[in-house]
C-alpha cells in the first residue's frame, strides 16, 4: 500500500439506485486525496446481490454516465471480477465503507483460508473508508492495526443513506439521473 496523494480511485458497488451518499463519498475521497478520477465500478454479478435484477445493469450504468458526465472528474467500468480485492488491482486508492472492509477482511469470501485473506488484503492499495450508520470503521472491523488508510468525513446526513433505502420509496436519497430516470419508481 502506497501513501502518496493524487492518482485514481476506485469505488466499487452496485449503485442500486446511485444515492446522494455516493456521490458525496467519491466527492470527499477525490477532494480529500486529490484525486484526478474516481472511477465507480460495477461488477456483472456482485457478490451477495445476485437478486437485484431490476433495473438491469446496462440501464444503472446509462445513469451512472448521466451522473459522471454532470460531475466531470469520475468514471464508470463495468468489471468481471467479484471481490473488492481484485477490483481495486492497478489502482490508487480503493474506497469502500467500514461494513465492505468488514466483508474484504472476513476469510469466508477467500474459501476460508486466512492466509489467502491476508494476502490479498496486503496487495491493496491505499484504502479510504468511510463509516456507515451501522458500522463504524473504528469499531473493531479490521484485522489489521495501522492500514495504510484514511477515514473520509462525511456529514452525518449522509450515514444512513443506503439504496435499500431509496428502492424502498426514499427516492430524495437518489441522485437527480437516477430519480430522473424513473428507474426505481
Amino acid at each position: 500500500m502506497s501513501g502518496h496523494r493524487g492518482g485514481v480511485g476506485v469505488f466499487p458497488g452496485t449503485f442500486n439506485p446511485p444515492t446522494v451518499a455516493h456521490l458525496a463519498v467519491a466527492e470527499e475521497a477525490r477532494t480529500t486525496l486529490e484525486l484526478e478520477r474516481v472511477d465507480l465500478v460495477v461488477s456483472r454479478i456482485p457478490i451477495g446481490k445476485e437478486h437485484l435484477s431490476i433495473p438491469s445493469l446496462d440501464q444503472r450504468v446509462e445513469v451512472l454516465e448521466r451522473l459522471a458526465g454532470r460531475v466531470g472528474w469520475m468514471r464508470i467500468v463495468v468489471s468481471e471480477q467479484r471481490l473488492i480485492v481484485d477490483i481495486a488491482a492497478g489502482y490508487d486508492v480503493v474506497i469502500m465503507g467500514a461494513d465492505k472492509w468488514g466483508q474484504v477482511n472476513d476469510p469466508v469470501y477467500y474459501g476460508g483460508d486466512s492466509a489467502r485473506r491476508d494476502d490479498a488484503v496486503a496487495r491493496l492499495p491505499r484504502l479510504a473508508l468511510f463509516d456507515r450508520a451501522d458500522v463504524a470503521f473504528n469499531a473493531g472491523v479490521r484485522h489489521i492495526t495501522e492500514p495504510d488508510a484514511v477515514t473520509l468525513r462525511l456529514e452525518a446526513r449522509y450515514l444512513d443513506v443506503s439504496s435499500s433505502a431509496a428502492r424502498a420509496g426514499a427516492s430524495h436519497l437518489m441522485v437527480p439521473e437516477a430519480l430522473e430516470s424513473g428507474l426505481w419508481s
